[in-house]
């Protein structure tokens, strides 16, 4: 994740400090720039055009064939002084309705083929007429299928999957979108972060928008409230994406250790009466914790067909309802699937029943399954809770069921 200071941000220093020798057995681990990537940022005026612009001078500085395909300054001098010293592929010009617009011309990118593309404002519609595609995102997958490397920016409202919260908060409207899957595509999304106290400095400054717009968006969708809901927003998709590329570099590495980078509950669930208590609790962990929650229900490869099938169906009903993942694994051994799915997932906490077996039954089967829970989570670092189990009797009230904020 990189935080840009936003236009006011140092251009790129035209002479360069002599880089210190490269351990080259390092330098084997460290990936090359990604094919496609985005500058995230939550609103107009981060600095995300600015950042581009900035990184295709450092990729023009260490021999890159780079060119400007399309970049917006909306009348900044420090974006459109950054821009120059940049090959720029001339715009394609479009008469609509009475009106000239300048497009990108993809036609001509694709003529030229440079190595990367700066391509500003993901989310654009295109004008009628101005080509073959609808949309910019559009363009720019045609432009990463012929080989050619992208660099674009984007706000977190124009993602599809926020849009319509992004219409609900702030009281205006969305029109230009984008799909949550171009965006997951990128190789690299980068957060260009800005405070709200900054932005709405910015735009008293007229470094935003014009000066006749400035009280208006202020009063309106550049509020204060609305700003902080905006960055919140582009933190947790962001967080989303590095969990995900976490666990998988991971699950690569085959890493037996649990990085506590969030936490993340997993409860382990059987038909047996008072699961539901227990499944409520791990949600109140969970909630408190700020952590995901994961129930997990193993089934004996063996094992004959269930009898509490309406009982496990309103159990997986009720995970639902709570918001949690479920999943069934098939193993003939119930502790070593659920060590393996805490230790696969980056599991955190593990909670888990009392076992209801004798001492004699423990000896002579090999211990409880709880018992060889808590030896193989202790292994890697995992915390266990061990709830007692108990079933309400019928008209008996649950506390639990009342919210999951409770402390208790």
């Amino acid at each position: 994740m990189s935080a840009e200071r936003a236009e006011d941000a140092p251009g790129p220093p035209s002479n360069r400090a002599t880089a210190p020798p490269v351990d080259t057995d390092a330098a084997d681990d460290v990936e090359a720039a990604g094919r496609f990537r985005i500058y995230l940022g939550s609103a107009a005026g981060v600095g995300k055009t600015y950042a581009m612009l900035n990184e295709g001078h450092r990729r023009k500085e260490r021999g890159r064939d780079v060119v400007v395909g399309f970049v917006e300054t909306h009348g900044r001098p420090l974006t459109a002084q950054l821009a120059e010293g940049l090959e720029i592929v001339p715009r394609k010009v479009v008469e609509y309705r009475g009106s000239r617009f300048e497009e990108l011309d993809v036609d001509a990118v694709l003529a030229r083929h440079p190595e990367l593309a700066l391509v500003d404002e993901l989310a654009h519609t295109n004008v009628p007429g101005s080509g073959r595609n609808e949309k910019r995102w559009q363009d720019v997958l045609e432009l990463l299928e012929a080989g050619i490397d992208v660099i674009t920016t984007v706000n977190i409202q124009h993602l599809e999957s926020i849009a319509d919260a992004v219409e609900q908060m702030t009281g205006t409207s969305v029109r230009e979108r984008v799909p949550d899957r171009v965006v997951r595509m990128a190789d690299q999304i980068e957060l260009v972060d800005s405070s709200p106290e900054q932005l709405r400095r910015r735009m008293v400054h007229g470094n935003i928008y014009p000066p006749a717009k400035v009280p208006q968006a202020l009063a309106h969708f550049f509020r204060t409230d609305n700003l902080i809901a905006l960055r919140e927003l582009a933190l947790r998709f962001l967080a989303d994406e590095t969990e995900e590329e976490l666990l998988a570099h991971l699950a690569r590495h085959q890493t037996t250790t649990v990085w506590e980078t969030s936490e993340r509950i997993m409860v382990a669930v059987t038909e047996a009466p008072g699961t539901d208590v227990l499944l409520r609790r791990a949600a109140r962990i969970a909630s408190r914790t700020k952590g995901e929650l994961d129930v997990v229900h193993v089934v004996a490869d063996d094992a004959a067909p269930a009898t509490g099938g309406e009982r496990l169906e309103a159990l997986r009903e009720l995970a639902s309802s709570l918001g949690a993942r479920w999943h069934e694994l098939h193993d003939s051994d119930p502790a070593r699937a659920l060590t393996t799915f805490a230790r696969d997932h980056q599991v955190t906490q593990i909670v888990i029943g009392s076992s209801r077996r004798t001492r004699w039954q423990e000896l002579t089967g090999g211990g409880s399954v709880v018992r060889r829970v808590i030896r193989a989570a202790c292994d890697v670092g995992i915390d266990v809770h061990i709830i007692a189990r108990r079933e309400l009797p019928a008209g008996e009230h649950d506390p639990d069921a009342d919210g999951l904020d409770e402390s208790g």
